[in-house]
Order: C-alpha cells, then structure tokens, then sequence
C-alpha cells in the first residue's frame, strides 16, 4: 500500500498538509459516519507512519533485505558466541516492539511569575473522529524553561486496540524585565551611584513576589559585586518549599557635583 496515495498528498507534503488530508478523510470514511471501516483502517496506517517524522523517514528510505537461512537470521563465523550470550533468542532482538498510538507534542509561553508559583492552562485538540478534547495541565512552581511536562495516556488513540499515545507538553518561559534566572537563583541588578558605594547605604529591595525588603550596601561595594539574599529566589521543582537565592549585582553611576560638593571632594582626596 502506498501510503501517500492513501491519504492523497505528493511525497513532498509538509506534516500540516498530512495532518490535514487525513483529518479530512478520517472524518469522511469513519464508521460512526456510515464509512468503510477497512478504509478507515487504511487511513489510520497511512497517517501513523507518515505522522510521524521519524517513522516517515523510514519508510522514505529504500529498505534492506535480511538474508534467512531457516526461518532465522545467518550468523557470520566467530560471532556465535557473541550472539550466544543473548540466550540463544537472538531474533528478539529484530521483534517488532508493540505498537502504541502517537505522542502528541504542544508548547507554550508562560511568564516568570507564573513559573514561581504554579499555574493551570488548558490543551485542546481534535480527535481522530473530530472529537475534541480539552485537557487541564498543572504546571508546577518552579518549573524551569525547556522543560517538557508528560501526560501518560490522554493523547493519540485512533488506533484501537492498542496503547493510547501520551501528551507532550514543553515550557518556555518569557523573559523578565526585572530579574534573570539561573537554576533557582534570580539575579536583579541594583543601581548606586558610587558616593553610595563608598560610604555604604540602606536600600529596598523588590522580590519576585512582591515583597519589600531592606538590605545595606556594605561601604566600599565595587562595581559588578553581587550580594546574595537567601530564600528569596524561585523555589526547587522537587522541594517547593526550598527557595533559592536573590543576587543583587552592583551597577553605579558617577554623581553630578555641584561646586561646593565638589570643593569638599577636593580637599578630602588633596585634588
């Protein structure tokens, strides 16, 4: 069976246009519409090998013949004795894996605030039979960009009799315009000017969430020294109640003097 013909697309279809064809088809010929269920069958198959980009590659590469010598595979001289170590089972090796249903795979934008407390969204898609399913996804505090989120059993099943597919859901998360993230830690740059820096001073401090909190700029701070504060930064994935650190990296800026500061500062450094 020619799979690109059963779902009427050329062999150079992008995965939308499969997609498409077969959402098209599988709604038309299934058997709860009065289709023909071999039909619908063949559709399905189509669609499960050309779905998939790797299982699509596969079947876009010429195959390979295995050689046979009794129903099982020939073992070249001075290998028996390796594949005599499985056993003598060595054609489990080439047995099919049971087949399951696809992964579905989605992804979304959350905000930092978001990642720091945990939050709740919805993932709808459409079912083989045009069904559309709407399922609730708990994102956890602390989860951390790039990290994808596994829901076991609720994905794929057009095809019965076998596994239903899982649901994939991968996390990014938007930049900050207050703090940067690194693991657990935030880091939040504090500007100063250096008369500050020199002499020390008492500042407020904001935190991811919304917390004000009083922290002393030690005299003599030099530019880019960061101070930590810590149990105020994102919490641990696997230990919510474990916070990270907040980083406060020094920036500073140079005062506009007028004379009379500028005369003090003259005389204190014999300028």
């Amino acid at each position: 069976m020619d799979y690109y013909s059963t779902l009427g697309v050329p062999r150079n279809a992008s995965q939308e246009d499969i997609k498409k064809a077969y959402r098209s088809l599988a709604m038309k010929h299934h058997p709860d519409r009065g289709g023909d269920t071999n039909k619908f069958k063949e559709i399905e198959e189509a669609y499960r090998v050309l779905g998939d980009p790797n299982s699509k590659a596969e079947y876009d590469q010429p195959k390979q013949q295995s050689r046979h010598m009794g129903g099982g595979f020939d073992v070249p001289p001075g290998f028996e004795g390796f594949f005599g170590q499985f056993g003598g089972n060595f054609s489990d090796l080439f047995r099919p894996q049971r087949p399951r249903n696809r992964d579905l795979n989605f992804h979304t934008r959350i905000s930092l605030e978001d990642a720091f407390y945990g939050r709740e969204l919805m993932v709808n898609f459409y079912k083989a039979n045009g069904q559309e399913k709407i399922l609730n996804v708990k994102i956890p505090a602390g989860i951390q960009n790039g990290m994808t989120l596994r829901l076991s059993g609720v994905g794929d099943d057009s095809m019965p009799h076998v596994p239903t597919g899982d649901v994939l859901v991968t996390i990014e998360i938007f930049p900050h315009p207050e703090f940067t993230r690194q693991g657990d830690d935030l880091i939040k740059d504090i500007t100063i000017d250096c008369i500050d820096a020199m002499l020390g001073k008492e500042i407020e401090i904001s935190t991811i969430d919304g917390k004000n909190l009083t922290g002393n700029i030690p005299p003599g701070t030099q530019p880019e020294s960061i101070l930590n504060i810590s149990g105020h930064g994102m919490p641990n994935i696997n230990n919510p109640a474990s916070r990270g650190r907040l980083l406060l990296q020094i920036k500073m800026t140079v005062p506009n003097l007028n004379t009379s500061q500028r005369d003090h500062l003259s005389k204190l450094y014999n300028v």
